[in-house]
Order: C-alpha cells, then sequence, then structure tokens
C-alpha cells in the first residue's frame, strides 16, 4: 500500500494501545480513520460517519463485534468489514459468511496482513457497483426497496416469503455481483442442511414470475445474479 486511499475508515478496538497504534498507521493511508473502543459507540460512528470500511475486533464491550455487524447488515451490505477474531472455529466461520467479511483475521496480526486484507477490500470497491440507494427502479414500473426488503409493481406490494425476502436482499445488495451457492444457502437458509440446490431452483422460479423478465440471472456452476 503506498496511496492515499479517498475512502473512510472505521477501526474498532477495545484495547487503546493496539487501537491507537493502527489508526495512526491507517491514517498513513486513509483519508479519514475513525475509531471506536465498544459496539454502541461503533454503531454511533457508522450511521454519523458513513464508513467505506471497518475493522472490528469480535470481542468489543456493548456489543460484540459479531452483534455490532449483524445489526448493520440488516439494511447495509455495501460497507465493507474485515473482522479481528482469535476464533477460528466452524461455527464462527458459518457466521462470518452471513456478515458478508471481505476478510477474517485471527490474531496476533501482522501489518502485512492487515495490508493484505485492505488491498482486497480496496479491490473490491473499485469492482463491485454497490447501491447504497434505498429504491431501486426497475424496467415495467417494479422496484425494489433496499431498507424494507419490499417488492412493488404500480406501488402495489408483491407478497414474498421470508425466504425469498432474504434472497432478493443479498442479490440487489451488489449489483453485477455473482453471489455463490454457498453464500446464499447460508444467509437464506442459515446452512440448512437439509436444503439443495433444486430447493433454491424451485424458489427462484417462482420468484422469477413475480419479477419483470430476467431480473435474475444465473451463472452456470456459480450462483445467482441480479440485473436491471
Amino acid at each position: 500500500m503506498e496511496n492515499i486511499y479517498p475512502y473512510k475508515i472505521l477501526f474498532v478496538e477495545d484495547e487503546k494501545a493496539i487501537r491507537e497504534n493502527y489508526v495512526t498507521y491507517l491514517k498513513m493511508f486513509f483519508s479519514e480513520v475513525f475509531e471506536a473502543e465498544d459496539g454502541e459507540k461503533a454503531y454511533e460512528l457508522y450511521k454519523s460517519k458513513k464508513p467505506d470500511i471497518m475493522i472490528v475486533d469480535i470481542n468489543i464491550p456493548k456489543m460484540n463485534g459479531l452483534e455490532l455487524l449483524e445489526k448493520i447488515r440488516e439494511n447495509d451490505y455495501s460497507t465493507k468489514a474485515i473482522m479481528l477474531t482469535a476464533h477460528s472455529d466452524k461455527s464462527f466461520l458459518l457466521k462470518a459468511v452471513t456478515l458478508k467479511l471481505t476478510k477474517y483475521l485471527v490474531k496476533p496480526i501482522s501489518r502485512k496482513e492487515i495490508n493484505e486484507a485492505l488491498e482486497l477490500t480496496i479491490s473490491e470497491l473499485l469492482k463491485y457497483d454497490v447501491s447504497p440507494i434505498q429504491k431501486i427502479n426497475l424496467s415495467l414500473e417494479y422496484s425494489w426497496n433496499v431498507q424494507l426488503k419490499e417488492l412493488k409493481h404500480h406501488n402495489n406490494v408483491i407478497e414474498l416469503t421470508n425466504k425469498e425476502r432474504n434472497f432478493l436482499g443479498l442479490l440487489f445488495s451488489h449489483k453485477n455481483r455473482v453471489f455463490t451457492y454457498e453464500e446464499i444457502f447460508e444467509h437464506v437458509w442459515g446452512y440448512d442442511e437439509s436444503i439443495t440446490i433444486n430447493g433454491l431452483k424451485n424458489m427462484v422460479k417462482r420468484l422469477r414470475k413475480k419479477l419483470p423478465e430476467n431480473t435474475i440471472l444465473n451463472i452456470f456452476n456459480e450462483g445467482y445474479k441480479i440485473n436491471f
């Protein structure tokens, strides 16, 4: 990393010495750097400063890192997140999938590791056209409300199941991004071992009848993406 990047970054860590060290380091590369020592302050800064990137330690007081990102992901899949954790067990990794982490790093963490994670994050910011808007207008007078996860046609609400709503919410969170089958299974079904590709395909078939033609695209052997 050699450039000053025009992104806002929020570093969340309760240990003061570690936090101050990394904040000083990050200011060498980012135009605006904010810091928080607990989850509640981090969430308030997230709402007021709208950071592009968050680096969050999992073990922070008042609201831990997982709870913080779960709250943010209720309406926002555009903010990039790197998780710092002492955990490497399967349950944490499965939970991490639902939070759309760009990277998780197991402590202790070197500057080389943090640099590589940030370079990957910046690459994602440059590569994907992320839509943070509240309403996405589709063809034929269809629309999707990002915050409410609500589909309308001619201003009439189209009935969706919770799984259909979560699936569309995931796809609409990133324009032009292909979401893998594994990501979809985890986000929509919570990694229920009983779900199959056929079950996903049946849901997509039902959804396509509620949307303009070619809104949901299947990418062979990869997954699904939204087209608008």
